[in-house]
């Protein structure tokens, strides 16, 4: 695996579930239900996903990454029938969700495979969502419940934030592994 660090040889990172194309053009949806204050440039749809972990890494960890976030997947059926639009503290405009608990699993499985690679681990508990917008104070959610089809999760990626450019996924990792 090559990859290009620019200018700075720390790599922004995050593992993500990342919907499907279809999916997202739901998400969009729901987004675009919003009231949003002038001013506020809600995420595109190509980058809406659930963030599991963010990592920072020197580049030549990347591949030592890679393999040590390899992880067991079990399939699972992530539902929006409970999902609530929030803006939380610090304008931060989220749909957020209730995971099942074979994602809960996920995301520990992730915090110990990057504990096992000497990275930190975020201590705040996990919170599931989506991310809308930022720096949305005073956005009004949508009335009512969130309608879009349950998303059948079996994989998630490794993802870089590239400055100005937006995201590159990395790496997919998918199928249950024992």
């Amino acid at each position: 695996m090559t990859i290009d660090a620019g200018n700075t040889s720390t790599l922004r990172l995050f593992t993500a579930l990342w919907p499907p194309p279809a999916l997202q053009v739901a998400l969009a949806a729901l987004r675009d239900r919003w009231q949003w204050p002038a001013g506020v440039t809600p995420v595109r749809t190509e980058r809406l996903h659930v963030t599991l972990h963010f990592i920072q890494v020197p580049a030549p960890r990347l591949p030592d990454l890679v393999t040590g976030l390899d992880v067991p997947v079990q399939p699972a059926e992530l539902g929006f029938d409970t999902a609530r639009h929030l803006v939380w503290p610090g304008g931060i405009a989220v749909l957020e969700l209730d995971v099942p608990e074979p994602l809960r699993r996920l995301h520990a499985r992730l915090s110990q495979a990057l504990k096992r690679l000497d990275l930190p681990v975020e201590e705040r508990a996990w919170k599931p969502h989506v991310t809308f917008a930022r720096k949305a104070r005073g956005a009004t959610p949508p009335p009512g419940t969130v309608d879009v089809a349950p998303w059948q999760v079996s994989d998630f990626a490794l993802v870089r934030t590239v400055p100005g450019r937006g995201y590159d996924t990395l790496h997919r990792f998918a199928g249950a592994k024992g």
